[in-house]
């Protein structure tokens, strides 16, 4: 959890229904969360969705751990080698920085075409524009700089979240359009690929999801199935509510619940096995990792309350995760000389928000990484002291 997760934290146990009570804050929480009995859902075994497709579109989805299924979705296009690739990480409302660079570089004019883009979480949601090119930057300019809050949650509970993500769904609907489905499907048929992550909540296991082959099928559940993802990728779990998607295994039906894909990775470039062992099979050259957050320790005096000591443990713990895939990743990119470039946000920007989704605070964080990236500075100098957590 980023720092921005911790707000939304604070956010959610500050409502009325929640903080109605300081003496029995269990009891608070458990009449909060959930107003409701939940439903039934089919979940089948283990065996059952690890078999299970999307009906209608077999290649929407693949196990992002299996060698096999990567290599299978990835295909063999010559443009796999001989154009970078581009992974956008976790980091809430921090996505503004990954949006402002990639603006910021378009104005440069020389933002590369990327043969493969992957997303996770608020990366997710920028992964299909950045996959699109400069032609779609104001729309992305203003997913991250024309809304607040209210844009994207709603406090008040549901049976599996704190929060209620309906202006979320509606959004991601606004900028997910059959237009942008088209134009993903033309580039995947191109032999480009786009692929974000979900955690199955069931197994525990990420998921990789094969935007473009969604985007192929070019229907009404194409469309929804492709919202829904992006909704998934970016759900925390216990503050927003995972995100149900059908599947079939064997002919029957399963209903899986999907939550954000930082849980498993905070950011995707391959499975743990090609990225551990040199004699699997890679064909990029250079890849390029945008971290949406600062990868060093910050001070944040803990509060004696629950919100503050886990908010402040969980962001602790994602940054060292963050930190500790990056160094796995250099060490590969090392072994294999594939050039890696890393991007994360840097010392010189201090404009902190004390709120989630703060418009103010995430245009300012949009304009520094843009002026960054249009004056040649997109990635970090020094990668390898910014890893290692050091300023």
């Amino acid at each position: 959890m980023q720092t921005s997760k911790r707000r939304f934290l604070l956010a959610a146990l500050s409502a009325p229904a929640i903080a109605a009570t300081s003496a029995f804050p269990t009891a608070a929480l458990a009449k909060a969360v959930a107003p409701r009995a939940p439903a039934p859902r089919l979940t089948g075994t283990a065996e059952d969705q690890d078999r299970a497709v999307v009906a209608g579109i077999p290649e929407a989805r693949f196990s992002a751990d299996r060698v096999d299924a990567y290599l299978a979705a990835l295909g063999t296009a010559p443009i796999l080698s001989e154009a970078p690739w581009l992974a956008l990480s976790t980091g809430g409302e921090n996505g503004a920085f990954g949006a402002g660079l990639l603006n910021g570089w378009s104005e440069a004019g020389t933002r590369p075409t990327y043969a493969v883009v992957t997303g996770v979480s608020t990366g997710a949601l920028i992964a299909p524009f950045a996959f699109l090119g400069p032609r779609w930057d104001g729309a992305l300019r203003d997913a991250y700089t024309a809304i607040g809050a209210s844009d994207v949650f709603e406090i008040g509970a549901t049976e599996t979240s704190l929060l209620d993500t309906w202006p979320l769904t509606r959004l991601i609907a606004r900028h997910v359009t059959p237009d942008l489905l088209a134009a993903v499907a033309l580039e995947h048929a191109k032999g480009r690929r786009l692929f974000v992550l979900t955690t199955n909540l069931d197994s525990g296991r990420p998921v990789a999801w094969n935007l473009g082959a969604i985007a192929a099928k070019g229907d009404a559940a194409a469309l929804k199935l492709f919202r829904d993802v992006l909704l998934a990728s970016g759900s925390i779990p216990g503050l927003f509510p995972p995100v149900v998607i059908d599947t079939v295994s064997q002919g029957q039906p399963l209903q899986e619940m999907h939550a954000d894909g930082g849980i498993t990775a905070p950011f995707y470039v391959a499975p743990e096995a090609v990225v551990a062992d040199v004699a699997e099979p890679f064909p990029a050259r250079e890849v390029h990792v945008v971290v949406n957050s600062r990868l060093e320790p910050e001070f944040l005096p803990t509060q004696r309350n629950l919100t503050s000591v886990i908010g402040n443990a969980l962001s602790s713990a994602v940054k060292a995760g963050t930190r500790a895939a990056l160094k796995v990743h250099a060490g590969f990119a090392r072994e294999r000389r594939i050039v890696l470039r890393v991007a994360t946000i840097d010392a010189g920007y201090r404009a902190p928000s004390s709120a989630p989704f703060d418009q103010t605070a995430m245009r300012a964080l949009y304009a520094h990484a843009r002026r960054r990236a249009r004056d040649g500075e997109t990635f970090d100098v020094r990668p390898a002291g910014r890893i290692a957590g050091r300023s």
